[in-house]
C-alpha cells in the first residue's frame, strides 16, 4: 500500500506543477489591465496634494523631491536635462574615450608588477540612461568667477569589464548597476577673453555622495560576501571626501597656461601656527594627539604639516609656514586639525577658513577661531565645541618693478661690478623661484624614448610627468623654491631621464640618462628672469628650453 500510495504522489507532484502554472497563467491573462484601462488611467492619473499626505508619507516622499520644490532658491533645469538626454549617446562614446586614454598611462605602470601581463577594458560603455539634474542654484559674487550648485542623481546600466592577465589566467572585473546622487559646486574662473572665456573648473562634493553599485569578479557577485558591502560604501565615500568634499576641490585646466589664463605667484603668506585650545577629546583615556594640516584654496601643491603634539587638548606649536598666493583675493588658508592615533588612523578634531582679503600687504594679523566640523552652516554638528586655534598671518606681494641689469653678468666679476647697496638688498630680500621646464628637443636614448625631465636644487628633487615614445617632449610644468635670500651663489640642475618597464623578468625599472644641464642663477638674480636654451651635456643633439623666474618680496 505505501509503495501505491508514493508513486500516487510522485504522479500528483509531475502533474501538478504544469497544471498549476497553466491556471495562474490564465488567472493573469483576465486579470491584466486592457491597454484601454491604462489609457484612461494615464490621461487621468490620480492626483494627491502634499497637504493629503500623512507624516509617514511625507518621511517617504520627501528624499525624492527635487530640489526646486523643497528649496526655493534652486531653479528647475528641465532643458538641461533634456539636453543630456538627447546627447548621451555621444557623450557616453566621448566620456568612454576619454577615460580609456586617461587610463592606458595609469594601466602601464602596473604591467611588469605582481606579475601582471596587461590590463585593458573588454567593454566599456555606461549605459542608456543618463543623469538627471534636480535643480541648480547660481551664485555672483565678483566680475571674476561664476559659482552654481545642483544636485545630480544617475541610476545608471553602465557595463564596464576590466580585464587583468596575470600570469596565464584572465581575471574579469565587471562593475555594473551604478547608483549615485552627488551635490556639487562648480566653479569656472577665471575669466578670461579667450572661448571659452574662463581656464579652469572646479568641482567640489558638498556633502558625503550616495554611491551604490555591483562588482563582479570571474562571474561572482562580490558585493555578496557578508561585511564587503558595507566596507567598501564606507571606504568610497571616505576616500571620496577627503580628495574632493569642500573646500578641497578637483581642478579642470581648461585653457593652456601659455594663453595667459592661468594665475601667476603674486606674494607669499607667512603662516605661524601658535597654538589650540580646548580641543576635542579622541582618545580613551581624554586626550588627543593633534596637529594642523594647512593649505590655501586652489592649489594643487601638498599641504604643510606641524609636528604631532601628543596627550594635549591645549597644544602649543609657533611653527611658521610660507605658501604661495596667487589671488589674495579669492584664496583662503584652509586649516585643518586632525587626531593622529597609534594605528595611524586620521580623525579631524575640526577645521577653519581664513580669506586672505582680509589681510593688509606687509602687515602681522594674529586670527583666532573656532573650529565646525564642516563649513556647512546648518549642520548640527557644528553646535559642538571643538575648540579654537589661533594663527599669525602675513601678507608678502612680490616687487612689481624691481631693478635689474637687463643683461648678462660675469660670474667672476659680479661683486665688483655690482654696487654694494644693490647687492646687499638683493641678497637680504627672501623670494620665489620659479623653474618652468618647457620641453626638449632631440634627445634620444639607446633602447627607448620615454623621457621625463628632473629638477635638483639645494638636495630638492621634482620631477615632470613621463611623455612616451617622443623625442621632442614637452612639459610646460612649473617648479618652486622658496628662498630666505638671493640665490647668487646656486645652480639649478636639470636631468632629461628615460624610463620603461623591464620585461624580461616582469619586474624592475631601467633607465636611461639622456643628458644634463647646470644653470648658473646669478644671471636670474640680476635680470629677474631668463627664458633660453641649452645644449645638454652628455647628448648628441639635445637641447632643453626652461624659463626661470626670481621673484623678490
Amino acid at each position: 500500500m505505501s509503495f501505491f500510495g508514493s508513486l500516487l504522489g510522485i504522479i500528483g507532484f509531475v502533474t501538478g506543477i504544469p497544471f498549476g502554472l497553466f491556471l495562474g497563467f490564465l488567472v493573469f491573462i483576465q486579470t491584466e489591465p486592457t491597454d484601454s484601462f491604462l489609457n484612461l488611467h494615464l490621461q487621468n492619473p490620480f492626483i494627491r496634494t502634499l497637504q493629503e499626505f500623512d507624516t509617514d508619507s511625507w518621511i517617504d516622499i520627501l528624499p525624492e523631491l527635487p530640489l526646486w520644490v523643497k528649496q526655493p532658491d534652486y531653479e528647475r533645469v528641465d532643458w538641461l536635462n533634456g539636453v543630456i538626454r538627447d546627447m548621451w549617446p555621444y557623450l557616453d562614446k566621448a566620456i568612454c574615450g576619454m577615460i580609456r586614454s586617461m587610463s592606458k598611462p595609469i594601466f602601464s605602470d602596473y604591467i611588469g608588477m605582481f606579475p601582471i601581463r596587461s590590463i585593458d577594458f573588454e567593454s566599456l560603455t555606461l549605459g542608456t540612461l543618463p543623469p538627471i539634474f534636480q535643480g541648480m542654484k547660481v551664485h555672483i559674487l565678483n566680475a571674476d568667477n561664476l559659482i552654481f550648485e545642483f544636485v545630480a542623481k544617475w541610476a545608471g546600466n553602465p557595463n564596464i569589464t576590466l580585464v587583468l592577465n596575470i600570469l596565464f589566467l584572465p581575471i574579469k572585473v565587471q562593475l555594473i548597476d551604478i547608483q549615485t546622487t552627488a551635490a556639487l559646486r562648480v566653479t569656472l574662473k577665471p575669466f578670461v577673453p579667450t572661448i571659452p572665456c574662463f581656464s579652469n573648473v572646479t568641482v567640489s562634493i558638498m556633502d558625503k555622495p550616495e554611491v551604490d553599485f555591483g562588482l563582479k569578479v570571474m562571474g561572482g557577485d562580490l558585493m555578496a560576501i557578508p561585511g564587503l558591502y558595507h566596507f567598501i560604501q564606507k571606504l568610497i565615500k571616505k576616500q571620496v571626501a577627503s580628495l574632493y568634499l569642500w573646500p578641497q576641490a578637483l581642478e579642470i585646466p581648461i585653457l593652456d597656461a601659455s594663453i595667459g589664463a592661468a594665475k601667476k605667484p603674486v606674494g607669499i603668506l607667512r603662516v605661524k601656527v601658535v597654538r589650540a585650545n580646548k580641543l576635542l577629546k579622541m582618545d580613551l583615556i581624554g586626550t588627543s594627539d593633534p596637529y594642523v594640516q594647512l593649505r590655501l584654496s586652489g592649489e594643487k601643491l601638498p599641504s604643510k604639516k606641524t609636528s604631532i603634539k601628543t596627550k594635549n587638548l591645549n597644544p602649543e606649536w609657533n611653527e611658521e609656514f610660507r605658501l604661495t598666493v596667487k589671488d589674495p583675493q579669492s584664496q583662503v588658508l584652509e586649516l585643518h586639525v586632525y587626531d593622529w592615533e597609534k594605528v595611524g588612523l586620521h580623525d579631524k578634531l575640526g577645521m577653519q577658513v581664513i580669506p586672505l582679503k582680509l589681510l593688509a600687504p606687509q602687515e602681522t594679523k594674529e586670527f583666532t577661531v573656532d573650529l565646525v566640523r564642516n563649513l556647512d552652516p546648518n549642520d548640527e554638528c557644528n553646535k559642538k565645541p571643538r575648540g579654537s586655534i589661533t594663527v599669525e598671518l602675513t601678507f608678502v606681494p612680490f616687487m612689481e618693478d624691481p631693478i635689474n641689469f637687463n643683461g648678462p653678468i660675469d660670474l667672476y666679476m659680479r661683486r665688483e661690478s655690482v654696487p654694494k647697496t644693490f647687492q646687499n638688498s638683493l641678497m637680504n630680500r627672501a623670494g620665489l623661484l620659479l623653474v618652468t621646464v618647457i620641453g626638449a628637443e632631440d634627445v634620444e636614448g639607446k633602447h627607448h624614448n620615454n623621457p621625463y625631465a628632473l629638477v635638483v636644487f639645494k638636495g630638492e628633487k621634482r620631477k615632470t610627468k613621463i611623455l612616451k615614445k617622443t623625442r621632442d617632449p614637452k612639459w610646460n610644468e612649473e617648479f618652486q623654491f622658496m628662498l630666505d635670500e638671493a640665490p647668487l651663489e646656486e645652480t639649478v640642475h636639470i636631468e632629461i631621464i628615460s624610463k620603461r618597464k623591464h620585461r624580461a623578468f616582469g619586474f624592475g625599472l631601467t633607465k636611461e640618462r639622456l643628458g644634463h644641464v647646470d644653470i648658473q642663477l646669478v644671471d636670474v638674480v640680476y635680470n629677474n628672469c631668463i627664458n633660453e636654451k641649452y645644449h645638454l651635456i652628455n647628448s648628441r643633439n639635445g637641447v632643453i628650453h626652461v624659463d626661470i623666474k626670481w621673484n623678490v618680496t
